[in-house]
């Protein structure tokens, strides 16, 4: 069978393979190939700018042959890389295998071509490969798009922020608040967790098989090997890898920060999982409308439906990001002794995670450019709940010392249809100052929104 979008085992290469074209180039096999190219060069190249007598300084048109290697690398270069693993069985050294075999026609590098690979491990290339593909998935699509969903969040929380809504707490009714504020609410939960996402610093090692520059001071006992790798992983690229250095390790760096961050994304993820859900539950309500697409169906035997589907997916898709993160996070840090290999093929699953957290962005970020507020719905639902003003009442009789304040409130509306006659009744009755029975008179449940809306336009 040849392999195409409906031949896919997996739905983020199959049914969903076109809403993740960019972030396919960076997590793919191929993303992870063109990684590894990029610290080999970085590392070759820094080699030769160290004064050893045995690897001069490379000239500019080999610095420029050796990155053009980097910035050109293609889909082609990778299947040849394949092509030698197939051979090699081993993915790393047919990495190493592929960038000698570019030197050929080029006397410099030839001569020079031991020092590929010189004294490095395969997880010094696998680490910081891994962390320069994160680093790419977090700058280039994760981040952008929460951000995406915080400015749109914080557009409709600004524009709904005076549009009393009715709250529900243990799906009852309560004090009511506003849909800016409940907007507002997310997106500022939101942001905190973005924050923490784009704190978390990506470490790399490249010291050597059990992290001790072992190899590295067998062949130069005299040479700063610890400072010429914190140079070649600090320094930005394309020169350097423009990561933080990882000064400790085993074979392995012991990828803390990972699950940090996935635990970061994962954070964030819930928040939009909770916000998923309450939109949801607005749309089953009544709150929003959604706008219909031409030709879109709902169901294939009711007509009428217009399904929330945009929120659904979200959820479903957050979910299984979130199933994939906790595991990396729980497992990775976790390694037998100085090395064993149970991380290896749970880190190309990073990809995964990220494919599914990307795809429920995007479903909300449709979902939420489809809505439409259905302000008669929620002026309705609040005028048929003025029980939500026994609080205000019986705070001001508190006030001012009338006894059993609470207890009177609660004999009046607990458990029973509250009418706004009933409590003016009641209102008109209480032994305090006039000015303050003609203000709870005025009181709607649509007015009694608290700082609800200067919240949502604060956000």
């Amino acid at each position: 069978m040849s392999f195409s979008t409906v031949s896919a085992l997996s739905p983020l290469d199959g049914r969903y393979a076109a809403k993740l074209s960019t972030l396919r180039p960076l997590m793919s096999e191929q993303g992870y190939m063109h990684r590894r190219v990029q610290v080999e060069v970085a590392w070759f190249i820094a080699l030769s700018d160290c004064g050893f007598a045995e690897f001069k300084p490379l000239t500019g048109g080999a610095r420029k042959y050796l990155l053009g290697l980097v910035s050109n690398f293609s889909e082609a270069d990778a299947v040849a890389i394949k092509q030698i693993e197939k051979t090699t069985n081993h993915d790393v050294k047919a990495v190493e295998y592929w960038i000698k075999s570019k030197f050929e026609a080029r006397p410099e590098l030839l001569a020079a071509s031991e020092f590929v690979h010189f004294a490095c491990t395969s997880e010094d290339i696998n680490n910081t490969s891994h962390a320069l593909q994160i680093q790419a998935a977090r700058e280039k699509v994760m981040l952008p798009a929460i951000d995406g969903l915080i400015a749109t969040l914080r557009d409709m929380a600004g524009k709904f922020a005076g549009v009393s809504m009715l709250s529900r707490t243990h799906g009852q009714t309560a004090s009511p608040t506003t849909v800016g504020k409940e907007l507002a609410n997310v997106a500022v939960r939101l942001a905190k967790a973005r924050g923490q996402i784009a704190g978390v610093q990506l470490l790399g090692k490249m010291n050597g098989a059990v992290g001790n520059y072992n190899a590295h001071m067998a062949a130069w006992p005299d040479f700063d090997w610890e400072g010429f790798s914190r140079k070649v992983v600090e320094t930005p690229a394309p020169l350097g890898l423009g990561l933080s250095f990882q000064p400790y390790s085993i074979q392995i760096e012991p990828h803390d920060y990972m699950a940090e961050l996935f635990d970061a994304v994962a954070r964030a993820n819930t928040i939009l999982v909770d916000f998923s859900r309450d939109i949801w539950g607005y749309v089953s309500l009544g709150y929003f409308k959604q706008r219909l697409k031409p030709g879109e169906i709902g169901s294939s035997t009711m007509p009428h439906k217009v399904n929330p589907i945009d929120f659904e997916n979200a959820e479903g898709n957050l979910g299984l990001a979130n199933a994939v993160l906790r595991h990396l996070s729980e497992k990775l840090p976790i390694s037998r002794w100085q090395r064993d290999l149970t991380d290896s093929t749970v880190l190309r699953n990073i990809g995964v995670a990220f494919g599914y957290a990307t795809l429920a962005y995007a479903s909300l970020a449709t979902g939420l450019g489809k809505l439409e507020l259905n302000e008669e719905a929620l002026a309705q639902d609040l005028d048929r709940s003025w029980e939500v003003l026994a609080e205000p009442i019986q705070t001001v009789m508190r006030r001012f010392g009338v006894q059993g304040a609470y207890e009177q409130l609660k004999e009046v509306t607990r458990g029973k249809t509250v009418t706004a006659e009933a409590l003016h009744g009641l209102i008109r009755s209480l032994e305090i100052p006039q000015e303050e029975k003609d203000r709870l008179l005025a009181m709607t449940p649509a007015s009694y929104i608290g700082k609800a809306a200067e919240l949502a336009r604060r956000a």
